[in-house]
């Protein structure tokens, strides 16, 4: 088997204000261990090996957008490393529109276009795995053509692939070809595996989901319990828990979380309410439970993170300071641990 790790061209469609990003980071691309930045998203220069291996980072909070097509010949199976906020479209159709846990893992098909709206910090990595290489992998866990799922938009949060994609950049053997080649071998056949032990529970239909995705904006400030949201979705329970993890990736309490934190860092940036109050207006009905779970998904407590914000809003807009600063206190969206439920009802 050929394997490559390679580094993307620069995209002259780039903004300004992004190449200006990528010039601040050119200093620390020795803590890529081995793997190579990506100029632009998920575009690797050659198509040579059956596997390549980039990475995407991107510090900055402002909206942007990125597009691809896919090769004709490679799936690409990207894995988030950090906690982020986008929107995945292709063509009319929206694939993804929310915050993408750390450890998510989505894999588009050949000849996709795809289109990202990002507005968080964000770090993939992302494996670019020739078709006919995947083909043999499937073949050798013996799963019959007939039998084969579409993998072209499968999205699921998958701890394996998490910590797979972690020792790419962690691991001071990323330096070793042979290392990074075992692991996306391993990442591959994983993938293929997951056909052997597909989910009994079905994705909660879009419709549904709307419902809930909209019941939980509109009532954030409230003590929301798992029979409030499988009411609103028609369901009982333990159905609406596992289709809609099914849907999203992740379980209903983690998501009413992450939504209440991102709602609260709107509030934050944007005005000088005491922190008891925007726990409060969030849903949290103290506020050391709302500073514990605040860090444990950011990295930071409330208090330091809102005196980050206001040291970047003091620089001046769209400069490469500016953002080298926005990354150096940017809270580490990276995975969080197990939370504490025993303050909450979901």
């Amino acid at each position: 088997m050929r394997f490559q790790t390679v580094r993307t061209k620069p995209d002259i469609r780039h903004t300004a204000a992004h190449r200006s990003l990528q010039t601040v980071g050119a200093e620390h691309d020795k803590d890529f261990r081995g793997l190579n930045k990506e100029s632009a998203w998920r575009c690797p220069v050659t198509a040579d090996g059956d596997i390549l291996i980039s990475r995407w980072v991107d510090g900055s909070s402002f909206h942007r957008c990125e597009k691809t097509m896919s090769p004709s010949d490679r799936h690409v199976i990207g894995v988030a490393l950090k906690t982020t906020r986008l929107k995945l479209t292709r063509g009319l159709c929206t694939i993804f529109d929310g915050i993408m846990p750390a450890g998510t893992l989505h894999v588009t098909g050949p000849s996709r276009l795809l289109i990202v709206e990002f507005s968080a910090p964000c770090d993939f990595i992302h494996f670019h795995v020739s078709s006919d290489y995947l083909r043999k992998r499937r073949d050798a866990v013996g799963i019959a053509p007939t039998q084969r799922m579409d993998l072209n938009d499968l999205f699921v949060r998958d701890p394996l692939a998490e910590l797979l994609a972690r020792t790419l950049v962690e691991s001071s053997n990323t330096m070793d070809g042979l290392y990074a080649e075992s692991v996306g071998q391993t990442l591959v056949m994983h993938i293929a595996r997951m056909e052997l032990s597909q989910p009994t529970a079905n994705a909660l239909p879009k419709w549904r989901l709307k419902r809930v995705l909209e019941y939980v904006g509109a009532h954030l400030d409230k003590a929301l319990s798992l029979a409030d949201l499988a009411a609103v979705a028609g369901l009982s329970r333990m159905h609406f828990a596992g289709q809609f993890r099914a849907a999203t990736g992740y379980r209903p309490h983690d998501y009413l979380l992450y939504q209440r934190i991102e709602s609260a860092k709107s509030m934050l940036s944007g005005t000088d309410m005491p922190l008891a109050e925007v726990a409060l207006s969030v849903g949290f009905q103290a506020q050391p439970h709302f500073s514990t779970v605040f860090k444990r998904l950011t990295g930071q407590s409330p208090a330091r993170w809102r005196r980050a914000m206001k040291s970047e809003r003091q620089l001046p807009a769209g400069s490469p300071i500016r953002d080298g600063v926005a990354n150096q206190f940017r809270p580490d969206l990276s995975a969080a641990p197990e939370i504490d439920r025993s303050h909450s009802k979901i």
